[in-house]
């Protein structure tokens, strides 16, 4: 996955992406909100299973 795709499935999900990505952490990437993970160069894919964990109302097509 690339950082173009983990985006766009965001920005399909939720409402205001930017700010999810900004403002909520996230327990399953060690405390770290989506831009801190990105920014620690961890995998991208990890990142996207995170926020699925973290969000398990999101339909299946997104997973």
């Amino acid at each position: 996955m690339r950082i173009t795709e983990l985006r766009s499935r965001m920005a399909e999900y939720f409402s205001d992406s930017d700010t999810y990505a900004r403002d909520i952490v996230h327990a399953e990437l060690g405390g770290k909100t989506v831009n801190q993970a990105l920014e620690s160069d961890m995998e991208i894919g990890q990142i996207w299973r995170a926020i699925v964990a973290h969000n398990p109302e999101m339909p299946e097509r997104l997973r």
